[in-house]
């Protein structure tokens, strides 16, 4: 099921978050152990060199990260996660944060998450290792 604009619907976690709608996060895909999430760099966004701010970049891939580890009724968070800084980007460019299941058994689970630029180049990859609570997700 998509919305109008073609977009998976957005689920209840994903309406609260307010600090991934702030910096402009939008859902392209929504699925259980696979989520892309896209953002516009805004000049608020770049650190004193005009790049894109490091932990930006970073959030954008924990937001898609928890888009796809969220695939139960059980509220999963991260344990941890590692990123690796692959090319700068700058003010006015798009990145999309591509996030996939790689090993899910019992309460943990890893994910491959991979940063582009609007061209399609690598910026960051990260791997990020997820644990489901015994709190249930609400609606």
């Amino acid at each position: 099921m998509t919305d109008p604009d073609g977009r998976p619907p957005v689920r209840p976690m994903m309406r609260r978050d307010r600090a991934s709608a702030a910096l402009g996060m939008v859902v392209e895909q929504d699925l259980p152990g696979d989520a892309i999430v896209s953002m516009p760099i805004r000049p608020d966004m770049t650190n004193g060199f005009g790049l894109t701010h490091g932990g930006l970049v970073f959030t954008l891939a924990d937001t898609a990260f928890a888009i796809a580890c969220n695939e139960d009724e059980r509220v999963t968070v991260a344990a941890g996660a590692d990123i690796a800084f692959l090319k700068p980007t700058t003010a006015g460019q798009v990145l999309t944060a591509h996030a996939v299941r790689r090993f899910r058994r019992g309460r943990t689970g890893i994910y491959d998450i991979t940063v582009t630029d609007e061209t399609g180049e690598v910026v960051a990859e990260v791997r990020g290792r997820s644990f489901a609570t015994d709190r249930p997700q609400t609606g």
